[in-house]
């Protein structure tokens, strides 16, 4: 097909957003065959069906990479309970944090599990999203974590959008390994990345690097084994301290460190210097009323890409809107509206590894959002509110 009358936001730099006025874009066999001005269009793409947009916004479909949305149950009742007075160490004598969501998400089937995460994938889908990470977390015992996994490669099957599939056994420690943290790492974390590994469910290894959680000592083990089987690396790094884990995700090469409330101007020069991708979630950030802000003008200083991701999780960050993931980026971070979008589209596909998407640029997949807006700077602009207009999947409406 043939996209004609557009303003393409191809996201492939200069000018900004790189922008294209009275764009044209054609379409073969999934992938983008042709894009630029529609004055310049060559003779070849002239006789194919053709969609007149009327002046629309066109950007890359959208990218989330990193969220947590398979998951068994909700903590809506602690959110209730914290805002009612309940500290956080009273609401997990109840029984609640990330060990009710790990009981729940033992407990639930598959079909259960799958059924929840359909309902936050179809939000993104109608946002314009064509790409999500998923990672696995809540099972913090080898079975439940192939579990998680396997659900996550059935929302690809089940909707027209792209799954990257995240090993996170080393999330937290569970009840039954309590002051054993080295002893679970052993026992569950590398024989379960093993097992995901021989049944083709890892693209990627990730950890939660804190001092509620692992050791940058634990966490190295588990990339060292990652990083012999092959497989990418994220990392959790600096939300609540500073550990060095987002050094270390560098010394990885990781493919990005996400959260980095407490990254400092050292820790982004190592993540530029290694390539790695900072993924920035202003969802926990203001679910959790947090104060200490990601160092972005370091980030932007030393050129280290910035992508932006829902986070979407039952506790920390219960929101599936990328839209107003973007918002809260510019609102909170002071990111301008054009590294938002970069960071939905460009930066997330590097953060994911995905060399086929983020950009509207030959060769590259079909994934393509329209959208009734006038300038690609009203996607991050207005709050509660969703202008698209149509998605393209790998070149089909």
């Amino acid at each position: 097909m043939l996209l004609t009358n557009a303003t393409l936001a191809t996201m492939e730099g200069a000018p900004a957003y790189g922008l294209i006025e009275k764009g044209a874009v054609a379409l073969e066999a999934g992938l983008i065959a042709w894009v630029g001005p529609a004055d310049a269009l060559p003779s070849a793409f002239r006789d194919q069906e053709t969609f007149d947009l009327e002046g629309r916004v066109v950007t890359p479909a959208l990218i989330d990479c990193h969220t947590h949305i398979v998951h068994g149950g909700n903590r809506a009742r602690e959110f209730e309970m914290r805002l009612e007075g309940a500290s956080y160490e009273e609401v997990a004598r109840a029984g609640g944090g990330i060990v009710s969501t790990v009981a729940a998400t033992r407990a639930a089937s598959e079909a259960d599990l799958l059924a929840g995460a359909l309902t936050r994938v179809d939000a993104m889908i109608a946002e314009g999203v064509a790409a999500i990470e998923i990672k696995s977390g809540y099972g913090l015992d080898i079975g439940t974590e192939l579990k998680m996994l396997r659900v996550a490669r059935a929302v690809a099957q089940q909707r027209p959008v792209r799954v990257s599939l995240t090993y996170l056994a080393a999330h937290a420690v569970p009840p039954e390994y309590r002051d054993r943290a080295d002893a679970y790492i052993d026992e569950v974390v590398i024989p379960g990345l093993d097992a995901a590994h021989a049944e083709g469910l890892i693209d990627a290894v990730d950890g939660f690097c804190e001092g509620i959680a692992f050791s940058p000592d634990q966490i190295a083990r588990v990339f060292d084994r990652a990083k012999a089987l092959g497989l990418g690396i994220k990392l959790h790094a600096e939300q609540l301290s500073n550990l060095g884990g987002a050094r270390l995700a560098a010394s990885y090469c990781a493919r990005s460190a996400d959260h980095l409330e407490y990254a400092t101007d050292e820790d982004a020069k190592a993540m530029a210097a290694s390539g790695s991708v900072a993924v920035i979630l202003p969802g926990a950030f203001y679910t959790l009323l947090e104060t200490v802000a990601p160092p972005i003008a370091a980030f932007r200083t030393h050129g280290v890409p910035m992508a932006v991701a829902t986070d979407c999780n039952p506790g920390s960050s219960p929101m599936a809107s990328l839209l107003l993931a973007m918002n809260m980026a510019c609102t909170l971070f002071r990111m301008t509206p054009e590294e938002a979008l970069a960071g939905v589209t460009r930066h997330a596909a590097r953060a994911l590894g995905v060399a086929d998407a983020g950009r509207i640029a030959p060769g590259l997949r079909a994934d393509l959002a329209i959208w009734d807006i006038e300038h690609p700077a009203e996607l991050a602009y207005r709050i509660g509110f969703n202008p698209l207009s149509r998605r393209i999947f790998g070149g089909e409406l």
